[in-house]
């Protein structure tokens, strides 16, 4: 009952509204100015979980801004659109609340000509412009009976980084804001429109076309990066296809700009590197697998193609780390920092190796500064561990506390931490207690123990009204141990109780406990 009351307060606060794209009338309570502070606040942290900017061809991504700059400027939405190239292999291009756009490195080697780049950042344009974004964010809200952003569930799914599983608080709105699929028609609304703007804009339509024919021959190839990428929220098919030939015919948007010479001439530093980046993956591998001499012989191969890319001499410092050698792997982060100061994962590393050299000033500032791009679990959790070295109980159970908010085994194990430091302090908030009594009447309590730890000398108060308006109090001890998992029933010594109604007028806490 309260949560239909809760989605009818949200129906009835919702304004009606004219779509800017599609010109229907539509519910919208996420107001335009929370649309661009979604976006302002979420495109940092989407962009980091997602690779992070593609710096070592800077000229690259100013072309792609050109490109997406000219559709933008002729959207039925004015929105302070941004277009960014992510260094992520997988073909993926993704669009969050208030025109911030992303499209990846892998994307761009699939593409053509500059019409079909065109087609990739127009569509893109829709889903911003078409508040296609909003609306998902809208109807999570009345599924789970909120009213704000915060109130929507977030799964942040993972992505080939694997950042997006231990990313904590607000940017996993931003991960499951990218990683959600958009409904049947959004993704209509997105290829017809987006075809609209590309005519605007003097692009030739029949590129939209080979566009999506293109997608549905990979798809039909089951290539795993593609499953991965796009399709898992642009899924392609058949349909499109033929919706986007049609469309073409109707606009006749032929004779218009392919594009196909100052494309290719944009990307050519891109396909001369690839062989650098397919050796970096390889690499990733062999050091997952713990082959840590295989890894770097593929790192240094990488870098003799593209010695401007910052994350092959990370994969070098990943190596060392993972040997033990904390000074070289100190000297492969400093290198990979010079060459790109603005990568999360980048200060993490450094910030790991500075802690096993002793430098546990040097590794807080490396951390702060990661937190500061990405907030993470493991991030999190050796800011923890520092302040607990350091004796800082308060600041160290806070740290503990933000990297308990992602769902991954770094979550758990930050949040084992954050009890065996918190519960001592207020035992209440881990263990239950609850009243109750037998035939006799006598007044037993009835204890358990959730957590995963052995606790010893268990004090327990009750508390319960005496004569006049005075409260009495008796305290009874468990010294023996309560196992994880584990419950006991203790006699309190009170009673007998004839008459269950009066159970309300007792109250029993923990008062102190130890840890074994």
């Amino acid at each position: 009952m309260i949560r239909l009351i809760l989605i009818i307060v949200a129906a009835s606060l919702a304004a009606c509204a004219t779509n800017p794209v599609t010109g229907e009338k539509e519910l919208a309570f996420v107001s335009t100015s929370a649309e661009l502070q979604i976006g302002r606040e979420q495109y940092g942290p989407s962009r980091q979980m997602q690779g992070g900017d593609y710096t070592a061809h800077p000229r690259l991504s100013a072309y792609v801004s050109e490109v997406g700059q000219r559709l933008a400027s002729v959207s039925d939405r004015k929105l302070p659109y941004e277009f960014v190239v992510l260094n992520n292999s997988a073909p993926n291009a993704w669009a969050l609340p208030g025109g911030k756009i992303a499209v990846n490195r892998g994307l761009l080697l699939e593409l053509e000509n500059e019409a079909e780049l065109a087609a990739v950042l127009g569509h893109e344009v829709v889903h911003s412009a078409a508040r296609h974004g909003a609306q998902r964010m809208e109807r999570g809200m009345l599924l789970q009976g909120a009213v704000t952003a915060a109130g929507i569930a977030t799964s942040a799914a993972t992505d080939d980084s694997g950042y997006a599983a231990i990313a904590v608080g607000a940017a996993t709105l931003g991960a499951n804001l990218i990683n959600q699929k958009y409904g049947r028609e959004a993704e209509r609304e997105a290829d017809l429109y987006g075809m609209e703007y590309m005519v605007r804009a003097g692009y030739d339509l029949s590129a939209a076309v080979t566009l999506q024919e293109t997608f549905v021959r990979l798809g039909s190839e089951q290539r795993q990066d593609w499953l991965s990428g796009l399709f898992a929220s642009h899924p392609p098919s058949r349909e499109r296809v033929d919706n986007n030939r049609l469309t073409a015919k109707r606009l006749g948007g032929k004779g218009g700009k392919v594009g196909r010479e100052a494309y290719q001439q944009a990307i050519a530093h891109l396909k001369k590197t690839k062989p650098a980046y397919d050796a970096y993956e390889e690499g990733l591998g062999k050091l997952k697998a713990g082959d840590r001499e295989a890894a770097r012989r593929l790192a240094k191969k990488a870098l003799r193609i593209e010695p401007a890319e910052a994350r092959f001499h990370a994969l070098l410092g990943d190596a060392d780390f993972a040997g033990k050698d904390y000074q070289q792997a100190l000297e492969r982060y400093n290198q990979a920092l010079a060459l790109d100061p603005r990568y999360f994962a980048f200060y993490l590393q450094r910030g790991l190796t500075r802690k096993h050299l002793g430098d546990q000033s040097g590794a807080r500032e490396d951390l702060e500064q990661s937190v500061k791009l990405l907030p993470t679990a493991d991030s999190y959790n050796v800011l923890g561990q520092l302040a607990l070295e350091g004796g800082h109980r308060a600041e160290a159970k806070d740290f503990f506390r933000q990297a308990a908010g992602s769902d991954s085994e770094l979550g758990r194990q930050a949040q084992r931490s954050l009890t065996e430091l918190d519960l001592p302090d207020n035992p209440n908030r881990y263990l239950k207690v609850r009243l109750g009594t037998n035939r006799r009447g006598d007044l037993l309590a009835y204890l358990s123990n959730p957590t995963h730890l052995t606790l010893r000398d268990l004090r327990l108060g009750i508390r319960y009204p005496g004569s006049g308006e005075g409260v009495r109090e008796v305290s009874r001890t468990v010294p023996g141990p309560i196992e994880p998992g584990g419950k006991l029933r203790l006699d309190t010594g009170l009673g007998p109780v004839r008459d269950a109604r009066i159970l309300d007028r007792f109250r029993a806490v923990v008062d102190s406990v130890r840890i074994e």
